[in-house]
């Protein structure tokens, strides 16, 4: 029998690599019930790293989803992995969730991991907690990491247990406030959460002021701890050592007694036809209203799509429709899953986590619904990194171009980080990702599956162009053939926009000198020179266009005149409005250990690196932030390993676009041989 909606659970465990959150995801599961033992790294045994590719390497590469059935709670957990070169999958799993898990690893403390998932929970909106894990290692300073938690991520970070007999237990500090800790005394911890905790609610707060804390009824306290935990006023710190099990037990009993239920969170940003939000209710009653945040396409059973129910009750044999998609599918067989494990279920409620496979139709962050009415609902795209990382790549055999091809697509389907590039004019197919080494296992697994190989070389680097001054432009196309001739003449100017506003293309003729039939025609002709380049064959953004006379003939004027009238004309209006070749510029961040710091800014200054400053993080490492063209990074990760012999790690997102210097706009200028143009 499903508990109620009231009575489910759903936490992700994210953090940095190494933290031990799969550790923590397999302790929770044996603790809860899920299995009969724990599973182990080593052994390659956990219910969450079956990839052979996580096997061997020991770490996760996708998130995994399981849950847990005791004391009348359901719970689902997703174990999410912690390099930022899988940081896709992670952050897609937190759409999932009600609250978000950031495991910290009691002796590296706060690491880049932490950081950037705590930052993408914060803006999600997202409850968190902070687990503070291993806690029986020697030599720990608790203390100190907890003053740093509080110091990196504010106040509201406060400890709801704490370590007890040298870490080797712990003590609840919210439902109970005597016993003997390690630091502290759970009298102190549960005073500071309860002061802090009535904060949110102006009569809790005067009535707590004039009463004490025995004068709230248990409703109050949970309604303000819950408006606290949902608006990030109350971060929890707990902690445990997941390998011996130390906590694991009083992690799960804060997780049915205080965590949000699906009525009590924030959902995600829905929207309806007009873009205006769209609301949804933590209701089994109502229509369907789910949202999916994983595809995997598995060899044996198939396409399968993993999704959240925001709203609504979804049932085996139910139809659902796929986004705006006019025909349903039938949800012939629905799933929960247990890591590879594909459990058959009856219904999934509110705050459920489910799967249906085999349906052609569904796409990462597709929303499925069960009333043709609310078909123009969608979600309002998730924020991902920018994968810049980029590998040309053609098959290996000659005859497996159509099969390459379906194996990328596959792969993309999985990875919201991962996409697939073909450039027409040069014939050639990049991939993208967020690092060399995401690439590199991402064609391990296609080989895997599909039995594809692959040649790879560097792709050209994703250059635009635009122009830096106001300029006007003019051709005649004239064609006579002793027939029916080709005549439009165009007049336009172009001026730059700023930088992200792509392309504008205005009419300002008058007294139709060109009539409104022809003006799509020059727009197109407009369209394929800004594809086309004008100085070095790069596409060209961040300029409007404006046509403000011309001539036609009554007889000879067709589209493909004015096509190439517009075209010519903008090419001749950019060659005199000062063109600029731009590249993409990233943000760096570099940690290193700090007798490395003085190599590492040195070479990224021999980059055309700006460094924006450094930060000193625990444990002796260096935080270093830059901005770099991307061109000059395409061996940095060789270089870094090289530099730090292999200590040094970076994380890298677009930052925007800017010019080139003159002398390598020149060189890309000499290197592009422009395709002859037809008359």
């Amino acid at each position: 029998m499903s508990p109620s909606t009231e009575r489910i659970r759903s936490l992700a465990l994210a953090g940095h690599a190494g933290a031990g959150k799969t550790t923590l995801f397999e302790a929770m599961l044996h603790t809860g019930g899920a299995l009969t033992t724990p599973g182990s790294i080593e052994r390659g045994s956990t219910v969450s790293d079956t990839d052979p590719m996580e096997k061997s390497r020991g770490h996760s590469i996708d998130a995994s989803i399981a849950s847990i059935e005791r004391h009348g709670y359901r719970i689902h957990l997703l174990d999410t992995p912690g390099y930022a070169d899988f940081r896709g999958p992670a952050l897609a799993a937190l759409a999932a969730a009600d609250t978000v898990a950031i495991v910290v690893n009691g002796a590296n403390g706060i690491e880049h991991g932490t950081r950037t998932m705590m930052a993408h929970a914060r803006e999600r909106g997202m409850a968190r907690i902070l687990v503070v894990n291993r806690i029986d290692a020697e030599g720990l300073d608790l203390p100190g990491l907890v003053d740093a938690l509080r110091e990196e991520f504010g106040n509201e970070c406060l400890p709801l247990n704490l370590p007890a007999s040298k870490g080797h237990s712990v003590r609840d500090a919210f439902f109970q406030t005597a016993g003997d800790t390690d630091f502290s005394s759970p009298g102190e911890a549960h005073q500071r959460i309860i002061d802090q905790v009535v904060e949110i609610d102006d009569e809790v707060m005067e009535h707590y002021l004039e009463a004490g804390e025995s004068a709230l009824s248990a409703a109050e306290i949970r309604g303000a701890l819950e408006h606290c935990l949902r608006d990030g006023h109350l971060v929890p710190i707990v902690f445990t050592s997941a390998r011996d099990g130390i906590g694991v037990d009083e992690l799960l009993e804060l997780v049915e007694r205080i965590l949000p239920c699906p009525t009590e969170t924030n959902p995600p940003p829905f929207r309806d036809h007009a873009g205006a939000p769209f609301d949804v209710a933590a209701d089994a009653s109502r229509h369907v209203v789910a949202d999916v945040f994983k595809i995997v396409n598995d060899p044996f059973v198939g396409k399968l799509g993993v999704f959240r129910v925001w709203q609504g009750t979804v049932r085996k044999d139910a139809q659902l429709f796929v986004d705006d998609g006019r025909k349903p599918f039938k949800v012939a067989h629905l799933f929960r899953l247990q890591g590879r494990e594909h459990v058959e279920v009856d219904e999934a409620l509110p705050g459920d986590i489910a799967a249906v496979a085999k349906i052609d139709d569904i796409h990462f962050d597709a929303v499925l619904h069960d009333a043709a009415d609310e078909s123009r609902i969608h979600l309002e795209p998730s924020a991902f990194p920018a994968p810049m990382f980029g590998l040309a790549v053609e098959p290996a055999h000659k005859g497996q171009e159509q099969k390459l091809s379906q194996a990328l697509c596959k792969l993309a389907e999985e990875d919201p980080c991962f996409r697939v590039e073909h450039h027409k004019e040069l014939n050639e197919t990049v991939i993208r990702g967020l690092s060399d080494l995401h690439l590199k296992l991402m064609l391990e697994r296609m080989k895997a599956r599909y039995d594809v190989d692959v040649i790879t070389h560097p792709p050209r680097i994703a250059y635009r162009e635009t122009i830096g001054a106001n300029a006007e432009g003019h051709h005649r196309h004239k064609k006579q053939t002793g027939g029916a001739g080709q005549f439009g003449e165009v007049f336009l100017r172009v001026e730059p926009l700023e930088r992200g506003r792509g392309f504008v293309f205005d009419d300002e003729t008058k007294g139709g000198v060109i009539p409104g039939q022809f003006m799509p025609a020059i727009e197109k002709g407009v369209r394929q020179a800004l594809d086309g380049g004008a100085i070095a064959g790069y596409p060209i953004q961040d300029v409007r266009v404006v046509v403000y006379d011309g001539k036609h003939h009554p007889v000879d004027s067709k589209e493909v005149a004015f096509i190439s009238a517009g075209r010519k004309a903008f090419l001749d209006a950019v060659s005199r409005a000062h063109p600029q070749v731009l590249e993409p510029v990233v943000d760096l961040e570099v940690s290193i250990p700090e007798r490395y710091v003085g190599d590492v800014t040195g070479g990224l200054a021999s980059k055309r690196a700006h460094i924006m400053g450094t930060d000193s993080l625990r444990g002796g490492e260096t935080l270093i932030k830059a901005r770099v063209p991307l061109a000059e990074l395409t061996d940095y990760p060789t270089q870094l390993k090289a530099m730090t012999g292999g200590q040094g790690r970076y994380a890298m997102a677009f930052s925007h676009y800017d010019a080139v210097p003159a002398g390598v706009q020149r060189k890309l200028a000499e290197q592009w041989k422009p395709r002859a143009e037809e008359d």
